[in-house]
C-alpha cells in the first residue's frame, strides 16, 4: 500500500507519560520513524498524558500497585485519548502493559529490546549479598519483592513507588538501604553508572517484557501499521510473544509475582519462567526450548505444568 507520511503541517502525534523515561522512549520512536522515512523533527507532535498512576499524592503514599487499581493505571488515559482520535501511536513500557489491549486497539510493533536485568542501587553495598541481616529494601514491584524474600527472607521490603528520579531521591534520604531499577531504563536515559550492579536473571529473573517498548496503535489505522512495520523488531517480538502468553496463561496481573525470560539462539527459543507466592514463601520455576515459531505455545503450555505443579494451595492468591 501506498502510505501517507505525516509532515509539519499534518503531524503524527506520539502519546505517552511524562516521566523522562517515558519520554526517552518517545523519543526514541521519533527518531527511529525520522530514519526509516526520511522525515524531519517537525512531521512529530510528543504529547504528554498525564495518568492515574503519575498521580504524585498515589505516589507519596508507597502503597502496592494492586491497591492502587493495578497496571491500567498507566495505561487508561493514555489508550481513551488514542480511542478518541486526538494522539495516532502511545510508546509504552512493555513490562507495564496488560495482556489485552482495549477494543479497536492493537499492540504489535516493538523497538529492539534493551538489557533485560534488573539493577541493584545502593549508596554503601556492593551488591544484594553483602546487605546485612535486616537491611531495608525499597522497591514497588511485587515480583521482586517476592524473589528477595525467598532468597532472603530477613530482609524488610518496603513499598517505593514513583520514577527512576524519585526513587533515587528515596534512596538518597535513607528511606531505604538499596533499592532495584530496570538496567534497561538507566541505559536509555543515560544513567547506567547508578547501577552499583546488575543482577544476572540466574539470580533474579526479570518481569516479562522487561526492557522491551511497545507501540500502541488504532486498530483500523492501516497507514500508521504500515508505517509501524518498517520500525518493528521481529526478533523482540517473537521473545514477548512466548512471555506475554506465559503470563496470560497465568493469569497475570499486579497481584501475581511472575517472572520470564525468552532468549533466541539460532532457530531456537529459550524460556524461563518463574511463579512466587507474594510472600516469597514457596517458588515454582521451569526453564525448556521450542522452535522460534512455537514459542507462544511454549509460553501456554509451561504455564500449565506450572499451575499444576502447584496445585490448588499454591495459586491461591489468583
Amino acid at each position: 500500500m501506498t502510505v501517507t507520511l505525516p509532515s509539519p503541517d499534518s503531524t503524527l502525534k506520539i502519546g505517552t507519560r511524562g516521566s523522562p523515561l517515558a519520554l526517552a522512549q518517545a523519543y526514541e520512536t521519533r527518531r527511529r520513524l525520522m530514519a526509516a522515512f526520511d522525515l524531519p523533527e517537525a512531521a512529530f507532535a510528543i504529547v504528554v498524558i498525564t495518568t492515574s498512576g503519575d498521580n504524585a499524592q498515589l505516589i507519596a503514599k508507597d502503597k502496592p500497585l494492586k491497591e492502587l487499581g493495578g497496571k491500567g493505571l498507566f495505561t487508561k488515559e493514555i489508550e481513551e485519548a488514542m480511542l478518541a482520535g486526538s494522539i495516532d501511536i502511545a510508546v509504552h513500557s512493555m513490562k507495564d502493559m496488560p495482556v489485552l489491549q482495549p477494543d479497536g486497539l492493537l499492540l504489535d510493533t516493538y523497538l529492539p529490546r534493551e538489557d533485560t536485568r534488573d539493577a541493584f542501587v545502593s549508596p554503601n553495598h556492593a551488591s544484594l549479598a553483602d546487605l546485612p541481616e535486616g537491611a531495608t529494601v525499597g522497591t514497588s514491584s511485587l515480583r521482586r519483592r517476592a524473589q528477595l524474600l525467598n532468597y532472603r527472607n530477613d530482609l524488610n521490603v518496603v513499598e517505593f513507588r514513583g520514577n527512576v528520579q524519585t526513587r533515587l531521591k528515596k534512596l538518597s534520604d535513607n528511606v531505604a538501604d538499596c533499592t532495584f531499577l530496570a538496567m534497561a531504563g538507566l541505559n536509555r536515559l543515560e544513567m547506567s553508572h547508578v547501577a552499583t550492579s546488575a543482577i544476572e536473571p540466574e539470580d533474579m529473573l526479570p518481569a516479562v517484557a522487561q526492557g522491551a517498548i511497545g507501540i500502541e496503535r488504532r486498530a483500523e489505522d492501516m497507514n500508521t501499521a504500515a508505517m509501524l512495520e518498517a520500525i518493528h523488531d521481529t526478533p523482540t517480538g517473537q521473545r514477548l510473544a512466548a512471555e506475554r502468553s506465559f503470563l496470560a496463561a497465568l493469569d497475570g496481573s499486579c497481584e501475581t509475582p511472575i517472572a520470564a525470560l525468552a532468549e533466541l539462539d539460532g532457530n531456537t527459543l529459550r524460556l524461563r519462567g518463574e511463579v512466587l507466592r507474594p510472600d516469597g514463601s514457596e517458588s515454582l520455576s521451569d526453564d525448556q526450548l521450542a522452535p522460534i515459531e512455537d514459542g507462544a505455545e511454549l509460553g501456554k503450555t509451561m504455564a500449565a505444568q506450572l499451575l499444576e505443579r502447584g496445585g490448588p494451595g499454591f495459586f491461591d492468591w489468583r
